[in-house]
């Protein structure tokens, strides 16, 4: 394996091996150790001197279910943090395929130059992308897929990302080539709209298209038995075996509800009305109801098992947006008291199309119907904003760089956000283990970072909230570093060793169990330093006042986990010392 460096001013790429301890880091954990060690702390987040890291994992490529997500990082335009962001798709598995781990894409070209990076066996090239320039995440992956080939995988901006507005994502197509897998969190795609970078194209070895041969397996009966181990308690899990194919992340709506943790109406309420119009079963049934080319269950990569996406279809049965997730309906729905599927997918599918992230878009638009730009319920007003978000006109700008530059303009008080970043669909006052995360994770407002709702506790109390919140964190960091998804943990987080074993014998290794642990410690005390050397505070690991001072309701719940508490998640007894700038 090897790391690819794209100077974008010099125009040149240059190869290094990746070895040594490095073989098994990948994804959040790459990202983590390369701002570290070699981003300037307190460099702008659009400027020379911060780095794209495109990364994935060390199982990439392989047979094991779930594990080629591909992580997008930087130093964020919107947290000034470390930030990473991951998808799924075919990107992962196609970089794994040539060779490449991570492209770490340094400099800035020349004002209003544009160029797609071409990856192919024997190939890494810059090729001018002047006729791309402005062209939606849909017409641009034709455009790519007609001069690459339709098997390739595009790793692309949308006009959000051109103009720099921090909304904006990186967008991955699936294995249908449809480009809505969306490393959205954080502004990587204003990072990579920087860098003068409208996409990267992986196009792998013919044979190997569609298929999963990947890295050279050091004990190969050792690793099929592994793999079926791992695959046995995927099976045997009701969440990945039933839960998540037949809901999708949108199964979560009515737990989060029942809560009263469901932001409504710019997270004021924690119930939305017309939840159940909205809900995993509502989605569900109207696509099995129109049929078409609806899909209530659909893998995003080649040998995902879980299968949790989908594909809704409009009232003519043709695809309108896929996938259509918890968070849309939650950031894009309830937030926004919009109670109707159609209406969500269509401002899902608006997002998608100019490259913007549905959570913070939501959350920015939250914002503004609480000004009364437009008023809450009010789908078309909102599909209106959206696309003026990437035409970059003066409103969309403000809504453009996000939920707390709205609020400022606009004088806004209530704007859900930590470091800068929107939260997502889990209210902090009735899901309390979530104070936790937004508060404290190194990336910001991030559900990602540690969800903690499908926990066995009381979620409306605040004992041991942090304690969860920070297991769980630890746990998905190590896991986002395997480049491995999320919705495995339920299965076979409390089961390291099902892990290790795949890694044993992938890569002829003697790991122990605590290797997980281990992991994830470090790649969050990474982050830390990196965000502490940016000049990120204790300060800025705080839920907004409101949540503490406003009652939710139903429940009439406030954010009550202490300053003390909080200060005790980074209790150097559980961590351990703390890294400093540039050490590796």
């Amino acid at each position: 394996m090897e790391i690819l460096r794209v100077n974008m001013h010099e125009r040149s790429i240059r190869r290094e091996p990746l070895a040594g301890a490095d073989v098994l880091l990948g994804n959040r954990g790459l990202i983590g150790k390369v701002l570290l060690k070699e981003v300037p702390p307190t460099c702008h987040p659009l400027g020379p001197e911060n780095k794209l890291i495109i990364a994935a994992g060390p199982l990439a490529g392989t047979p094991l279910s779930s594990s080629a997500r591909l992580s997008v990082g930087a130093k964020s335009p919107l947290t000034g943090g470390a930030k990473e962001s991951n998808a799924g798709g075919v990107g992962g598995e196609q970089l794994a395929l040539l060779g490449i781990r991570a492209v770490i894409v340094e400099g800035q070209p020349a004002p209003g130059e544009q160029f797609v990076l071409y990856l192919a066996p024997g190939k890494a090239e810059l090729h001018p992308a002047s006729d791309y320039k402005g062209l939606g995440n849909y017409a641009l992956r034709e455009r790519l897929a007609e001069r690459y080939g339709a098997r390739t995988a595009s790793i692309a901006i949308g006009p959000a990302g051109e103009h720099l507005l921090a909304v904006a994502g990186v967008f991955v197509n699936d294995a249908d080539g449809t480009p809505s897998r969306a490393c959205g969190r954080g502004g990587m795609g204003a990072v990579m709209g920087s860098k003068g970078l409208k996409a990267v194209v992986v196009d792998p070895p013919a044979a190997d298209r569609g298929k999963t041969k990947g890295i050279p397996i050091a004990r190969p009966d050792e690793f099929r038995a592994a793999v079926r181990a791992f695959h046995g308690a995927l099976r045997e899990t009701p969440q990945t075996a039933v839960s998540y194919p037949r809901y999708g992340t949108a199964g979560a709506m009515a737990t989060v509800n029942a809560l009263g943790g469901l932001p409504t109406r710019n997270f004021s309420l924690g119930r939305f009305d017309d939840a159940e119009r909205i809900d995993g079963d509502a989605l569900r049934q109207l696509i099995l109801d129109r049929g078409g080319e609806g899909k209530t269950t659909h893998s995003c990569m080649t040998n995902c098992m879980i299968r949790c996406s989908n594909v809704f279809p409009g009232p003519d049965g043709r695809a309108a947006v896929s996938p259509l997730e918890y968070e849309s309906l939650g950031l894009l729905g309830s937030n926004l008291c919009i109670g109707d599927l159609d209406a969500i997918a269509r401002l899902n599918y608006l997002c998608n199309d100019i490259g913007a992230d549905v959570i913070e878009v939501g959350a920015a638009l939250g914002v503004a119907m609480e000004a009364g730009v437009l008023g809450f319920g009010d789908a078309g007003m909102a599909a209106q904003l959206i696309e003026t978000i990437g035409e970059a006109t003066l409103l969309g700008r403000v809504l453009g760089q996000g939920a707390v530059t709205t609020g400022r303009v606009l004088g806004v008080t209530r704007v859900p956000s930590v470091k800068g970043q929107s939260l997502a669909a889990h209210e902090p006052r009735a899901i309390k283990g979530m104070t936790v995360t937004y508060s404290m994770s190194p990336m910001g407002g991030d559900h990602t970072a540690g969800v903690t709702v499908r926990a066995p506790v009381n979620h409306h109390s605040p004992q041991g909230q942090m304690e969860l919140s920070r297991n769980v964190q630890v746990n998905i960091a190590a896991y986002d570093t395997l480049g491995m998804c999320m919705f495995v943990v339920p299965a076979v987080g409390q089961k390291p060793q099902l892990m290790v074993d795949v890694l044993n014998a992938a890569y002829g290794l003697e790991l122990m169990p605590g290797f997980i642990a281990d992991l994830g410690k470090e790649v969050i005390k990474r982050e830390r330093a990196f965000n502490l050397a940016a000049g990120l505070t204790r300060a800025h690991d705080r839920l907004p006042d409101f949540f503490r001072q406003e009652k939710l309701p139903p429940f009439d719940l406030v954010a009550d986990i202490t300053e003390a508490d909080l200060d005790r998640f980074w209790d150097p007894e559980f961590w351990g010392a703390m890294p400093q700038v540039g050490d590796s």
